[in-house]
């Protein structure tokens, strides 16, 4: 049996049908921004693997740190064990992050750093005396991971988690931010969403533990940009009603917005925010959850003191040195010129994909591009497209978008433009 016989027959990839799988390739190759395959087919990656492979994959620096590292300390239990990797993280991200996040706990996935958070979140409210307090407001239109407690807190309509809904606790959900980041914010509250945020958190505020979103970038939900504004309105409605704050930048964070985080666009400093994807660089799973020196000491103060969490491969030296070296790549600040310039280039060149039949959007911000079309996509007939333009991407919904790295060259951010209006105009 040859290796894609086994895979097809055994394999179980993510959001697919394992007893009638889709078109998957072999990969033998990774660097740069370009993956190649078992029949020499060469393709820039412009998902980024998912959105992590930020600096390209296999870069060097983060390489040559994951291998001295390796030779030195792999892993070792966080629980009553400490190293220099982690330290040396916990300062670069309490000082890169919005003021006033000054504990860091680490995990393994994104998935697992919502579900600490909401964990957090709980406890920190049954520390205040709010022990009724168990439940999560959201947005409509957002997706926080495929965990159990992250699923509770997906759209529960258009999400990809319907199937468990009669087995997820049940939240609150809000409508989703009505105001795009292109338009004018409206003073209306009505107009502009705040409103009814406000009449659900006053209405169930004594049941909410924390109000979760996306900053400004609804991802995995439909690549939707919202108004900042929005932001700035919700946190000053958390601080009115005890509600913690917690921001989702599993996907946003580390340039891909063209700040170094979503919660930049607004101004705004939540009680916790979520890391992960480009945390390493993509070159392993690796997460973080950043908290308010209130939440950790509330935590700290109540029954039993302790956080109740603790993953076995929490603080992986291995994974913090990645994460170390990937830092340091952006810590020049080159990455902002080069995401901007992403940017102007697929606003430019994806503008004739707006006339094209069945488009019902086109929009760009940052590292991020979106042909929204008004119909469903199959991600399943755009991969054999991108072996023949050359451009790996993966459509879901209604969207052909890209999150390439940010490392793209003019020439392939081209290409990337010319392979998306190509599935456009298929798709």
């Amino acid at each position: 049996m040859t290796d894609a016989d086994f895979d097809r027959r055994h394999l179980w990839h993510p959001y697919t049908n394992v007893m009638a799988p889709g078109p998957t390739y072999m990969v033998e190759h990774a660097e740069g921004a370009w993956i190649t395959l078992d029949d020499g087919t060469r393709m820039i990656d412009a998902m980024s693997s998912w959105w992590c492979a930020i600096h390209g994959h296999r870069h060097p620096a983060i390489t040559a740190a994951m291998k001295a590292q390796i030779d030195h300390l792999p892993h070792v239990m966080f629980g009553g064990l400490t190293h220099r990797p982690a330290v040396e993280l916990g300062r670069r991200l309490v000082e890169m992050t919005p003021e006033g996040l000054d504990h860091v706990f680490y995990c393994d996935s994104g998935s697992v750093a919502v579900e600490v958070a909401m964990k957090m979140a709980v406890q920190h409210q049954l520390a205040a005396g709010n022990p009724g307090r168990t439940r999560f407001a959201t947005p409509r239109g957002g997706y926080h991971g495929d965990t159990w407690k992250a699923m509770s807190v997906c759209d529960p309509v258009n999400g990809m988690h319907h199937l468990f809904e009669g087995a997820l606790n049940i939240q609150y959900f809000a409508p989703q931010p009505p105001v795009t980041m292109s338009e004018d914010w409206p003073e209306d509250d009505e107009a502009n969403g705040v409103a009814a945020l406000s009449r659900l958190l006053h209405e169930h505020g004594d049941q909410i533990a924390g109000l979760i979103l996306e900053p400004v970038v609804q991802g995995a939900g439909g690549m939707r940009f919202y108004h900042p504004e929005y932001l700035r309105r919700a946190r000053k409605l958390c601080d009115e009603l005890g509600v913690l704050l917690i921001f989702d930048e599993i996907a946003t964070g580390f340039g891909r917005t063209g700040e170094l985080f979503a919660a930049n666009l607004a101004g705004v400093t939540p009680d916790i925010m979520c890391l992960g994807k480009a945390l390493t660089g993509g070159h392993l799973s690796f997460a973080a959850v950043m908290a308010s020196g209130e939440v950790a000491r509330r935590i700290g103060s109540g029954e039993p003191g302790l956080f109740m969490h603790g993953p076995t491969f929490m603080g992986n030296p291995l994974a913090c040195a990645a994460a170390c070296a990937s830092l340091d790549l952006l810590a020049d600040g080159e990455w902002r010129d080069r995401v901007a310039g992403i940017a102007r280039q697929m606003e430019v060149e994806l503008a004739p994909a707006k006339a094209l039949p069945g488009v019902a959007d086109v929009r760009v911000l940052g590292a991020i591009a979106v042909i929204e079309m008004d119909h469903e996509v199959s991600a399943d007939r755009a991969h054999p497209i991108s072996r023949e333009t050359g451009v790996w991407l993966r459509p879901f919904g209604r969207n052909i978008y890209a999150m390439p790295p940010y490392i793209l060259s003019p020439e392939e951010v081209g290409q990337v433009s010319a392979a998306m209006i190509r599935l456009a105009e298929i798709l």
